[in-house]
């Protein structure tokens, strides 16, 4: 899920950056630094959308860097269990599947998969598909999941999935 909210985050400039671009410095900074990263609490951040304040610089005593604490709001990804989203399959094997959906991988067991759909490792590439081969699940397809659990550490996030419900699996 998709949620758009405050954070903050400092930025730590070297006395070169000092002078009439100084704020233009520090938002770049902030960019390079925050979008694309993965914060353990609030989830990927996809993009930041506003900078509400720059705060005073507070110069490092003994370096002469100056540390300013920006407050600024993010759009962040945070998967939860039981949420449904679209994913695409990047790996299959006869244990399951990863899939990629944006910044996280998600894994779905074997066991998870409908029991009308075998793993033919002779096919090329390998796939899973039921035995008319109406339905065929290989790397690059885009499948439906259900998010069984997630893992969160402080730099990422790691996910399970399930195809077995309704609604759910490859779709074009």
């Amino acid at each position: 899920m998709f949620y758009h909210i405050s954070l903050e985050h400092e930025i730590l400039l070297h006395p070169r950056y000092f002078g009439p671009t100084l704020l233009e410095t520090v938002r770049k900074k902030l960019f390079t630094e925050v979008e694309g990263t993965c914060n353990g609490k609030y989830g990927y951040i996809v993009a930041v959308t506003t900078i509400d304040s720059v705060g005073l610089g507070i110069i490092q005593p003994g370096r002469g860097f100056v540390l300013y604490p920006v407050k600024y709001k993010a759009i962040v990804f945070r998967p939860f269990k039981g949420e449904v989203l679209d994913a695409t399959v990047v790996q299959v094997n006869k244990v399951g599947i990863m899939t990629q959906i944006g910044p996280l991988q998600c894994f779905v067991s074997r066991h998870s998969i409908p029991n009308d759909m075998e793993f033919d490792p002779n096919s090329t590439p390998p796939s899973y598909h039921t035995d008319d081969s109406e339905v065929v699940i290989e790397e690059g397809s885009h499948v439906r999941l259900r998010i069984m659990g997630t893992r969160v550490d402080a730099t990422e996030i790691f996910s399970i999935g399930s195809l077995l419900d309704d609604y759910l699996g490859p779709i074009s």
